[in-house]
């Protein structure tokens, strides 16, 4: 679910990016980070229903 968060992220700030607006605060730059930060929880197991099983 994060890793979806991240790539509409990055998607909006590639369509800003394109365009060369930004909405107020929200810029182009602010959508990266964001989007790389959610990259790093999900790659961190931030989000996942797996749960380690003991033997």
């Amino acid at each position: 679910m994060i890793a979806i968060i991240a790539a509409v992220l990055f998607g909006l700030a590639l369509i800003l990016d394109i365009a060369g607006a930004s909405l107020g605060l929200v810029s182009s730059g602010l959508l990266t980070t964001a989007g790389l930060l959610c990259l790093a929880l999900h790659l961190g197991g931030v989000g996942s229903n797996r749960r380690a099983r003991r033997r």
